[in-house]
């Protein structure tokens, strides 16, 4: 076929815009309506109608596939040798080396590498490339609002998007997640401990299992724990991430090994265990990383070593009145250790008393150091400051109150009374005056101390039922909450309340140490005036005392002048008559 006429156009030609004018309308063509044809139609009502003003595509793809997350391993071996010699073979590389090395082109190579390497060693000497030289430069401060965003929620499948987002305690019989724990490593993994404590309420048939979840993929469980009794307390080693201590129900601990299934490597035995839940076990620091210990609403606290949990390696009854019975002491819902000061730990019972304990003491009396008594109901959470550890929060009853380790009668700061109970709270991991609580009406209280006292920084209201745990991961910027119905949700927080501000810690310095210093004047002041009460109710026991004694003659005189008096009125009383 023979080209006759090429038609050519300049690229810039292309696609120019139209130029449009006003003109009046016309009717271009009108088609009356015909009456005959009325009886072949049916009249609609309501009549929908649609119009699509986007623009049409040619193709338009989605992908909503969802992406499985399988962890595989790489085995690296050592490689670079001849193949008459075997690395495992330390004779045969030691010879192979020696030989090398008293090669000519060997000792050449060296030495020109040694010069190159000398001279780039010397440049990256020179200047440091991570020098910063604004530091003393002021950050820009966002006046963003404090907020929290949900990230995942960990409950029920029920539709193809909660596979997405969302994952539940897959039991039918809810249960709640009484423990929350984040992989030291991982921070897409959590570990979860669900058990009824409704007392009188586990049924023949409700599961003892609970989970660690990863929340990259949120379709099952990655691991299923399988206890003898329902898990209350559930704790990552922070040495080694594969092992998690668990406190069940029924007063056992037990150790898992992630890398050997769900099943647990070794469980106490009963008759040394505690009598009562466990709700509180943390590892403590040790060379073998196999030391911990657990507190139960028994009253004891028991030291363990996985190595061998046939029995305790320690006991200590928290019975204040220093009797030595166990009918005494006092039941414990709450456990506190700073890997910081080793040997000092404290316990919040069930009758609001906190008690400040030396796991170090030879004797029972010197175990416990002290005693700080300021909720009316049991001490749901305890936390020491992360950034001070003389100050730690506690949080009962419908209240959070900080304290200092030096002042016993009263807290130094406290939050104002809510109508509902308050369940769980912590410290943030970065900003020393911020801290979290949790409620009983499903709501999350974000508090920030240096800019307000008296209300909530920020009030969030997570889910309908009850909160009953919390906990923050390490980098202070997700926060996962646990509630009654088993149900896990993932906060993210904003970060004006995840980031270090400017002076921060030399302002909540100087305002934790002038509320302890007020503290303790009016503790001063307090002792004063009820020594004055003391002395001047002594006195006064005193002066009736001394009222009281009197000598023989006034005893006789006071007797012959009521004898008299006696006498007087009866003549009164006969002359009356007479008249």
């Amino acid at each position: 076929m023979d080209i006759t006429y090429v038609y050519t156009r300049k690229r810039r030609d292309f696609g120019r815009p139209c130029n449009f004018s006003d003109r009046p309308a016309e009717v271009t063509v009108d088609i009356p309506p015909d009456p005959s044809m009325a009886s072949a139609f049916i009249r609609m009502n309501p009549v929908d109608s649609s119009i699509q003003h986007s623009s049409d595509m040619s193709v338009h793809e989605v992908n909503t596939e969802h992406v499985e997350v399988v962890s595989r391993g790489v085995n690296h071996t050592e490689g670079g040798w001849p193949r008459d010699i075997n690395p495992q073979d330390m004779e045969q590389t030691s010879r192979f080396r020696k030989k090398v090395e008293k090669d000519e082109k060997y000792i050449k190579s060296i030495v020109h590498l040694g010069t190159m390497m000398e001279h780039y060693i010397k440049q990256n000497n020179a200047i440091d490339i991570y020098e910063e030289y604004f530091v003393e430069e002021e950050m820009e401060e966002e006046d963003e609002p404090p907020s929290a965003k949900t990230i995942n929620i960990i409950r029920e499948l029920t539709s193809f998007f909660n596979v997405l987002l969302s994952k539940r305690d897959p039991n039918i019989k809810k249960r709640t997640a009484t423990h929350l724990s984040w992989h030291p490593e991982a921070s897409k993994k959590l570990a979860v401990a669900y058990c009824n404590l409704e007392f009188q309420q586990n049924k023949k048939d409700m599961s003892f299992d609970s989970y660690i979840w990863d929340l990259e993929n949120p379709k099952k469980p990655e691991l299923i724990l399988q206890p003898s009794s329902p898990l209350v307390t559930l704790e990552y080693n922070h040495k080694d991430s594969c092992i998690l201590l668990g406190g069940c129900y029924n007063g056992q601990v037990a150790y898992w090994d992630t890398r050997k299934g769900g099943l647990p490597v070794e469980v106490s035995a009963m008759d040394v265990s505690h009598r009562e839940p466990v709700y509180g076990a943390i590892w403590l620091p040790s060379k073998t990383n196999t030391m911990f210990f657990s507190t139960s609403t028994d009253g004891q606290v028991l030291w363990w070593d996985t190595r061998q949990l046939s029995k305790p390696t320690k006991t200590l009854l928290l019975d204040i009145s220093q009797t030595g019975l166990l009918e005494n002491a006092l039941g414990a819902v709450a456990l506190e250790f700073e890997p910081t000061m080793p040997t000092k730990f404290m316990v919040g019972t069930e009758q609001g008393i906190i008690m400040a304990c030396n796991g170090k003491a030879k004797t029972a009396a010197e175990r416990i150091t002290g005693t700080y008594r300021g909720h009316h109901g049991p001490v749901c959470a305890l936390a020491r400051n992360p950034f001070y550890p003389k100050v730690f929060l506690s949080v009962g009853d419908w209240t959070a109150r900080i304290w200092s380790v030096d002042i016993k009668e009263s807290s130094i700061m406290s939050t104002k009374y809510d109508l509902p109970y308050l369940t769980d709270g912590c410290w943030s991991t970065v900003r020393p005056a911020v801290f979290f609580t949790t409620r009983s009406d499903g709501v999350l209280d974000v508090w920030d101390f240096l800019f307000n006292q008296k209300n909530p920084s920020l009030s969030l209201k997570v889910c309908r039922e009850p909160l009953c745990s919390l906990r923050l991961q390490d980098n202070g910027c997700v926060i996962g909450c646990g509630s009654k119905m088993g149900t896990v949700t993932i906060l993210e927080i904003s970060s004006g309340l995840c980031t270090l501000q400017r002076n921060e810690k030399a302002l909540a310095t100087a305002m934790f140490e002038r509320e302890t210093r007020r503290e303790k004047v009016l503790e001063a002041q307090r002792r004063k005036m009820q020594l004055k009460e003391y002395s001047s109710s002594k006195g006064k026991e005193t002066e009736v005392e001394e009222s009281l004694v009197e000598s023989p003659q006034e005893v006789l005189e006071r007797a012959r002048r009521e004898f008299l008096e006696v006498i007087e009125a009866e003549r009164r009383k006969q002359a009356e008559i007479q008249q």
